[in-house]
């Protein structure tokens, strides 16, 4: 059994992952976001990062990109055992996808305001509506998480986009 410190530290490990996806997202011209997925054992599953610009659709959140590789990995659409880790709180398409892929835990670093499903604006995974639930932890590397999407918000309103 791992003890909270540990466990602490590969939340950590994961999250810092998720970072530098969400900065090469960044880079590319999209909102700095970035998804991690991996299995029981703590071995890679799937990541990805957003890219609704350069793919132009809608859906190409990190974390759907990241369900949608870790299904095909598996060859399961039942990621009941997997662990998701991202930078931001998930919007209500990514929760819903979360919710529908059976996905064990979520861990994500920063809760966002205007969007967030999980547990800020509206809470999907413990809906009614919902017929699974997961663990839910947020605030992971929340610091990190919230100055790399202002800083990317502050640089885009000084260039004008």
């Amino acid at each position: 059994m791992l003890t909270q410190y540990t466990e602490y530290l590969i939340h950590q490990q994961w999250m810092n992952y998720a970072l530098e996806l969400a900065k090469s997202a960044g880079d590319a011209g999209e909102v700095p976001v970035g998804a991690v997925i991996i299995d029981s054992t703590g071995k890679l599953l799937a990541q990805g990062e957003n890219r609704k610009e350069r793919d132009k659709d809608p859906t190409a959140h990190a974390e759907i990109l990241a369900i949608k590789t870790a299904a095909t990995t598996l060859q399961n659409w039942h990621l009941n055992e997997c662990t998701l880790y991202v930078t931001l709180e998930p919007c209500p398409m990514c929760a819903g996808a979360i919710v529908q892929a059976r996905l064990k835990v979520l861990v994500y670093g920063v809760d966002d305001t205007k969007t967030g499903a999980i547990r800020t604006v509206i809470n999907i995974p413990d809906s009614s509506a919902s017929n699974h639930r997961l663990q839910v932890m947020g605030g992971i590397l929340e610091s990190a998480c919230r100055e790399q999407l202002q800083a990317w918000f502050a640089t885009r309103r000084r260039k004008g986009n």
